[in-house]
Parts: structure tokens; C-alpha cells; sequence
């Protein structure tokens, strides 16, 4: 696979060296950690067949089946301050977003904040997670986590997944060549990650993908639900609420869970 992952990408492409792959891993992300923490260089990726304990956000677990969808992990070195990268995981949604436009010609659509919807159904998922120094406050590595689901049909998901999870088969009509999609995701990654300093003009990209806005929400705190309308995006990612009692409020990712009342949009 991984041969016919490099035969896709151009020979001069800077990350065709560090690419690492993997019949069957537990988790990309936790395998690229590993490797960033050795030491290793900005643009090293990490490519499963399948995951045994593949992670989404709010250490949810994300399905990941042998021969059925795109799992990597790639390992970014910004050498900047964290607040500078509160928009990476929004730029990284616009990158999958290209990435399998390039492979099949379908755009998928952004559900704020880390997941890629065909209609009302969930088809990928985007994972970031930073490490920072503690000497210089500067970001050490980031790393980008993204599992797009391929060639499912709707039987093939676990039953309670099938009403809300959708594959780019079942969006389509055709589950996309693996290692054709893989290496449009890596270098749609590259291309954006020299493009972060852009933050306005990213985060105007992804509000042109983003579905949430002007539709009924409920944000979730723990046991706590309150019901709203998402309003707007600001450029740090941050989500803008106007609750159905009255109040506005930034709500952030790292904190709430949103999800549509009617569906998983």
C-alpha cells in the first residue's frame, strides 16, 4: 500500500520519505506522539489499513475497519505560540475537505467542529492534539488525526452508527481508490499547513463549508443541555450561540459537544 500511496504523489513531494504504514495499528495518533516525541520531522506520516483503538474527539471511540476507510496521522512542527493554532483543527476540516473533492469530486460539508457530513451524516472525523514546551511555550508538534470512512455500506457500520454515519460509497456511488484518496489527504494537508498564518482567509474557507450555521443546536456540558442557535464562527474556532432563553455565548471545542436536534447535523 504504501508503494501505491507514493506512486500517487509527485516525486518532489517533501513528505514522500516520512510516510510510515501500517496493516493494523492501535491508534495513528498515538503512534505519530510516540514518533514526535522521538524527535522526528515536520511532515512524518502515519497510515493504518486499520485501528484497533482509534480515538476522535472527547476520547470518543472512532470505527475504524480493516479495507473500508483512510486512517493517518501526520506531524506538524509549528514553532509557535498554542494561540496562534486554535484554528488548526478548522484548517485541517477544509484540507480533507479539498483532499476528497480532488479524489471523487464530491465536497462534503463541516459540522463544527472537527466532523466532514454528506447531508445529515457524519463521514469523517479530524482528531488534533498539541504538545507544548514547557521551557519555551512554543507548540513542540502538533498532530493531525483524520479517518474518513470509504467503502461502507450502510450494514457494514455497527447498528448504532447506521442512521447517523454515511461512507463516500454510500455519498457517491463509488468508494474511491485508497491509496489514490490517501495521497490527495497528505498533500492537501502539506498545502494547508503552510497556509496557517492565513488564519482570516482559512477560516473564511471554512465557513463556506460549514453547516451548522443558522440551524437549530443543543450544546452539551456533561449532563447539562441547553438548546440555541448556532449564529456564527469567530477566527480562534470558537462557535457563537444564541441560546432559545436569550443569552449569546462563544462556546469552545474543547469544552462542549454540539449536536442538531433534528439529526446528526
Amino acid at each position: 500500500m504504501k508503494d501505491a500511496i507514493l506512486s500517487r504523489m509527485p516525486a518532489s513531494h517533501p513528505w514522500r520519505g516520512s510516510i510510515y504504514y501500517h496493516d493494523t495499528i492501535g491508534s495513528t495518533n498515538t503512534e505519530a506522539k510516540r514518533l514526535a516525541a522521538a524527535g522526528v520531522t515536520e511532515g512524518t506520516v502515519v497510515i493504518a489499513g486499520h485501528q484497533t483503538m482509534g480515538r476522535g474527539r472527547l476520547g470518543r471511540h472512532f470505527d475504524s475497519p480493516p479495507g473500508m476507510g483512510v486512517y493517518l496521522s501526520v506531524i506538524l512542527r509549528p514553532n509557535c505560540p498554542p494561540a496562534q493554532l486554535m484554528h488548526l483543527t478548522c484548517a485541517m476540516a477544509v484540507a480533507t475537505c479539498d483532499a476528497i473533492q480532488n479524489a471523487t469530486g464530491f465536497r462534503p460539508g463541516i459540522k463544527w467542529i472537527n466532523d466532514l457530513v454528506a447531508g445529515s451524516r457524519k463521514l469523517a472525523g479530524i482528531l488534533t492534539e498539541l504538545s507544548v514546551s514547557p521551557t519555551t511555550g512554543l507548540v513542540d508538534y502538533a498532530i493531525v488525526g483524520i479517518g474518513i470512512d470509504r467503502a461502507q455500506r450502510s450494514e457494514d457500520f455497527p447498528p448504532e452508527l447506521r442512521q447517523i454515519a454515511c461512507s463516500l460509497a454510500m455519498a457517491t456511488g463509488t468508494a474511491p481508490d485508497t491509496a489514490a484518496l490517501t495521497a490527495a489527504v497528505i498533500q492537501s494537508v502539506h498545502l494547508i499547513s503552510i497556509q496557517l498564518p492565513q488564519r482570516t482567509a482559512i477560516m473564511d474557507r471554512y465557513r463556506q463549508d460549514l453547516v451548522t450555521l443558522e440551524r437549530p443546536i443543543t450544546v452539551i456540558r456533561g449532563d447539562a443541555r441547553r438548546d440555541g442557535t448556532a449564529v456564527s464562527v469567530e477566527d480562534d474556532g470558537s462557535l457563537i450561540v444564541r441560546y432559545d432563553d436569550g443569552p449569546i455565548e462563544a462556546v469552545n471545542s474543547g469544552e462542549v459537544s454540539v449536536r442538531g436536534l433534528f439529526g446528526y447535523v
